[in-house]
């Protein structure tokens, strides 16, 4: 064991999770590369690092209460410690009117995308209250604030992710731990894949820089909310949206 700090970041075999763990690994931390694709999961962590004492493949569900509890047992059993969980596990969800979406798709994003951001909290808390220090980072999407049409199961679960946010926040603020939510627009990532182009082409003509985030922009601000310079901000939403929030 060593005093170097360790965040887990779910949903990093691609894409913003990936990137995150890359530049929180750049930025002097083990990761833990958790996603639901073991082979995306050990992919990832050969680009990342050729130590496994630096970064650390574990297969998990976050729909799982109990999944999420065993990332956290191992990442303490090979590490120690867990200083920063980054909950990005997600899915867009099926591009339509919600009255013309199948059965039960509203519950499998909501189930996937809030959550398992709520047992990822639920699961990591107890150990960051004992140390008295943390810091936990939700991915959630401008979706969240404005409302996609054609993405009611997503935008409802990322406007859910801003208020737990919140509300958990508020529960630990006194304890040095910091609780914070970013709130992309649209990333350039694998993601798109799961929607129409149509919906991409909303998505786009609401930005006003008139292009596609990166994830490593995303993974910039979110390494920031995991450091120690972040210290006065809790309970926060940070929009990374090319010029598209307006609140």
């Amino acid at each position: 064991m060593t005093d170097q700090r360790v965040a887990i970041i779910t949903g990093a075999a691609r894409g913003i999770g990936e990137a995150t763990a890359a530049r929180l690994h750049q930025d002097g931390f083990r990761v833990v590369v958790a996603d639901l694709d073991e082979t995306g999961a050990r992919d990832a962590v050969g680009r990342i690092s050729t130590s496994q004492d630096e970064a650390l493949p574990i297969q998990v569900d976050v729909t799982d209460e109990s999944s999420v509890r065993q990332m956290f047992k191992t990442t303490l059993d090979q590490f120690g410690r867990i200083d920063a969980l980054v909950n990005n596990a997600g899915v867009a969800g099926q591009s339509a009117p919600c009255w013309e979406l199948p059965d039960g798709e509203f519950e499998r994003v909501v189930a996937i995308d809030l959550h398992g951001v709520y047992y990822g909290c639920r699961a990591v808390l107890p150990h960051m209250l004992e140390r008295g220090s943390g810091r936990i980072v939700n991915v959630a999407s401008i979706a969240g604030k404005e409302g996609n049409p054609n993405a009611v199961p997503y935008s409802s679960a990322k406007s859910g992710v801003l208020g737990l946010t919140k509300a958990i926040a508020k529960e630990v603020a006194t304890t040095g731990i910091l609780v914070n939510a970013v709130t992309p627009a649209v990333i350039e990532t694998p993601i798109l894949e799961q929607v129409s182009q149509e919906h991409i082409n909303y998505m786009l003509s609401k930005i006003p820089m008139g292009r596609t985030g990166q994830s490593e922009e995303v993974a910039a601000l979110i390494s920031w909310l995991c450091s120690d310079e972040c210290s006065f901000s809790t309970g926060a939403i940070f929009d990374i949206s090319g010029g598209r929030a307006t609140y």
